[in-house]
């Protein structure tokens, strides 16, 4: 690193803030990116070294205590060493880079002023070499979703097999990444370009860092995780570009365990029917404002145990003849050691795709499809990662310890794909990682991205953002399907047995429901996050809507768990009193409801009255088949309404706001059906995943294969609609749908002043993937993290966006000055010309 008080490198910025580094080689520019993190993102940092430990209770009190004793459990930090230590020894010029870094941030954090650290009394800790694994690590666990089959074991014993592929959901929070690549041949420059956007949980500070590396060896802009060296994601050398989706590879395993207690400690019982000695030890969480909390660590052949041990559950009670409850996690840097940080310095000396198809060789996890273009012409798609060849079992359920058949034999060849007519487009859907995952993303934003390609032959960087911000919702159909059908004659005049169209009513309307039942929802995760959660401080949190009102926006955020002391802790979510439906939803909005269409209101009270057309609904097999009862005159000019609706979910539109109000309220109402029942009470598992299992968020998330299934259980699907239908005219929303989907960024503190969280066009489905949980709030806290168009024949034409801006420190001009180009669709220029930057400083 040169002598103390030598110049190692420069820092540069440009109008947006964002930092240009300078350095003579790679490790001293390593040593800057550290620097400058630490500068921009101090509190971050800090936060972030925390949760990698398992210490952020310490200072974020008793709510962080669920993510520090999973992380204590399944032994992150542990595991982050061993791969240090393996770096060392297989990779030593890797490691020193790495090094570099953390001597930067440690640099760095000494001369950090961000405010928080004045607000809690923390000073920032020290970074240890092996931090930034731990940080990646912690980051990414959660990734692949092997929470889902703690889900699917609970909703097959309450429901039987049939319900894993009706509730085909992997987690609920719906959001993964879009990516699509155009080759030069459809490009009006002749040069490929790739652009796309990844949806994780909205932080702030951002979990992305638009960053530019330049030294003698290379010269790359991108997208880098803060705390993590280089530029893992999304890259431009100048010469070749690369991005990233979550493949959706299942590569993580749940194992039951059998273990008991002996006087020399814990031991598991093995495959071969012989007990084997458990490492065992215990350790110490401290929480801010309460005593200390130990967690014993126990860890099998298989993994460590991260759900009961050898006494079981902690607020479980063992079904009669069977063990006490155990899981253990086995997930691939525990068993190999490697992280796959071996990939990071070859992604920036990349100047071709065949470099980066040898440097994502090395890649570990999470398990990714990877596309990159070059200059010359050259494109790539592939899938890149560590996915364990085992049985199928596997993948779906948890396999039992004991028994032989289940253990990992090697690892699956990635699998790679070309080009259809020039375009790649990736959605997290089933496409090249289909053989090594089990539920994927619904087809419908891949689908949509694909047929916008279609519409031109030749596109440009600047034509991509239109792209990014499409708002068509495909996932609409099912529930606009069972609505044509309410109360409309059994035939029409020439044509029995054939529903009669309404005016205005789209062809897809009245087209056959997708019976996609195989399909999924992805699962992007940040660690440890839990879904939806509207963090404490958020201009969303402490709202008074309860969770039983038509599009309501509830302070859970979507996690299934009402917050202890939140205003809606022990509701019922009755789904047959409705709340009010954010401002100025009232009986005269029924009224103009009923108006707009020549209707007249209905009673606003909320109950339904007997002899209703609501009151006493019969359950039964059902499908979207005309007749039943009448509607109410507000509820049938409702439904005229929502079928001349374009489907859009723009933030102004009023239409989106009522079929999001509609749809809410078949999810609650489906979720409170007695044949769901079981299903309702999740098991007493950790709480930090009891948000992939609440009912409630798996039915929103799931509702389209709900409603297109055959057959579900007995419930009329039919009267559910119409019921909710009815509810939501009489008490109809009297805004937009950006009313109240409004952005609810995580943050480890409250802001001191909240801020008025923009309200957001898009929808889960929507390529514009902005998700709230149907049925429990409309608030998103997750969505686009980042925007970029990669252009490879200019690269100082290529574009990016973060949600919020490049500084982490409240108050900078740079906090939050990319937000309102975020929200229009707009992107920030890649400034490359040195000459245009502004020089901070030498380092």
């Amino acid at each position: 690193m040169g002598n103390e008080g030598a110049v190692v490198g420069e820092i540069f910025r440009d109008p947006w803030g964002i930092p240009h580094l300078r350095a003579d080689d790679a490790n001293g520019l390593a040593h800057v990116q550290g620097r400058v993190t630490a500068l921009d993102r101090a509190w971050q940092l800090e936060v972030e070294r925390h949760r990698a430990q398992g210490t952020s209770a310490s200072f974020l009190g008793p709510e962080a205590l669920p993510w520090d004793r999973f992380v204590r459990r399944a032994r992150l930090s542990d595991t982050a060493r061993r791969c240090w230590d393996e770096l060392e020894r297989t990779d030593p010029g890797t490691a020193e880079w790495v090094r570099a870094y953390v001597t930067g941030v440690n640099e760095g954090l000494r001369s950090a002023d961000a405010p928080e650290f004045t607000r809690t009394g923390l000073v920032p800790g020290r970074w240890e070499p092996w931090t930034p694994l731990a940080v990646w690590l912690s980051t990414h666990i959660l990734f692949a979703g092997f929470p889902a089959k703690l889900w699917r074991e609970h909703i097959t014993s309450r429901l039987g097999t049939d319900a894993v592929g009706l509730f085909a959901a992997d987690g609920p929070g719906t959001a993964g990444s879009n990516g699509w690549l155009v080759a030069g041949d459809r490009t009006v420059t002749g040069h490929a370009v790739i652009a796309g956007d990844p949806h994780r949980f909205i932080e702030d500070p951002g979990v992305y860092q638009q960053i530019r590396l330049s030294c003698p060896e290379f010269d790359v802009v991108g997208l880098a995780v803060p705390g993590v060296p280089g530029i893992a994601h999304f890259g431009h050398t100048g010469s070749v570009a690369w991005a990233i989706t979550n493949a959706m590879a299942d590569y993580q395993d749940l194992y039951r365990e059998r273990l008991r207690r002996t006087g020399a400690g814990v031991e598991a019982l093995g495959p071969d029917g012989t007990w084997r000695r458990a490492a065992r030890h215990t350790e110490t969480v401290e929480v801010a404002g309460e005593e200390p909390v130990e967690v014993e660590v126990v860890e099998t052949d298989r993994g460590p145990v991260v759900v009961g041990g050898p006494e079981g559950l902690d607020d479980g009670v063992p079904e009669p003849g069977e063990p006490p409850p155990a899981v253990a996690l086995r997930y691939p840097p525990r068993v190999t050691g490697d992280l796959g940080f071996g990939a990071l310095l070859p992604l920036l000396r990349a100047r071709r795709v065949a470099d980066v198809d040898r440097a994502v060789d090395r890649w570990a996890e999470p398990v990714n499809v990877i596309m990159a273009a070059d200059t010359e012409g050259g494109t790539l798609h592939r899938v890149a990662g560590r996915v364990p060849v085992r049985s199928a079992a596997n993948g779906t359920r948890l396999v039992p310890a004991w028994e032989p058949g289940y253990e990992w034999r090697g690892w699956h060849e990635p699998p790679r794909a070309g080009l259809a007519d020039g375009v790649a487009v990736m959605a997290n859907q089933r496409g090249p990682a289909s053989p090594l995952g089990v539920e994927f993303a619904p087809p419908h934003r891949a689908d949509r991205i694909t047929e916008l390609l279609s519409r031109r032959h030749r596109w440009s960087a600047a034509d991509m953002p239109a792209i990014h911000m499409d708002t068509h919702l495909a996932s609409a159909t099912p529930l606009l399907t069972h609505l044509t059908t309410l109360g409309v004659p059994p035939t029409t005049p020439g044509n029995p047995g054939t529903p009669a169209p309404r005016p205005g009513a789209t062809r897809d309307a009245v087209a056959e429901p997708a019976a996609a039942v195989g399909g999924a929802v992805s699962s992007d995760r940040v660690g440890g996050r839990a879904p939806g959660v509207v963090p404490e401080g958020s201009s969303s949190a402490g709202s008074t809507a309860a969770v039983g009102g038509a599009g309501s926006s509830d302070p859970a955020g979507g996690s299934g768990v009402v917050p202890e002391g939140s205003p809606l802790a022990g509701s019922t979510a009755d789904p047959d009193v409705p709340a009010p439906n954010g401002p100025g939803a009232t009986r005269d909005a029924a009224a103009e409801l009923a108006a707009a269409v020549g209707g007249q209101p209905a009673d606003c009270s909320g109950v339904v009255p007997e002899g209703s057309p609501s009151a006493g609904s019969t359950a039964g097999a059902d499908g979207p088949v005309p007749g039943g009862p009448a509607l109410s005159e507000p509820a049938a000019a409702l439904r005229e309404r929502l079928a001349g609706w374009d489907r859009r979910m723009d933030a102004g539109s009023a239409d989106a706001a009522l079929f999001a109000a509609v749809r809410g309220a078949v999810v609650r109402r489906l979720a409170a059906h007695p044949a769901f029942a079981g299903a309702a009470v999740p098991p007493p598992y950790p709480e930090i995943f009891r948000p992939w299992l609440a009912l409630v968020p798996r039915v929103g998330h799931a509702l389209e294969h709900l409603l297109s299934a055959e057959e579900l259980f007995g419930i009329d699907r039919r009267e559910v609609v119409r019921e909710a239908l009815e509810e939501v005219a009489a008490r109809p929303p009297a805004g937009t749908w950006g009313d109240t989907h409004r952005l609810a960024p995580w943050r480890a503190l409250p802001p001191t002043t909240p801020y008025d969280e923009p309200g957001l066009s898009g929808d889960h489905d929507c390529v514009l993937c902005t998700s709230p949980v149907p049925g429990l709030t409309d608030l998103a806290a997750r969505g686009p993290a980042a925007r970029y168009v990669w252009d490879l024949a200019r690269r100082e034409d290529s574009r990016w966006v973060v949600p919020l801006g490049a500084s982490g420190v409240p108050g900078s001009p740079h906090h939050r000055d990319q937000q309102p180009l975020w929200l229009a669709g707009d992107l920030v220029p890649v400034v490359t010309d040195w000459a245009q930057l502004t020089k901070e400083t030498d380092v």
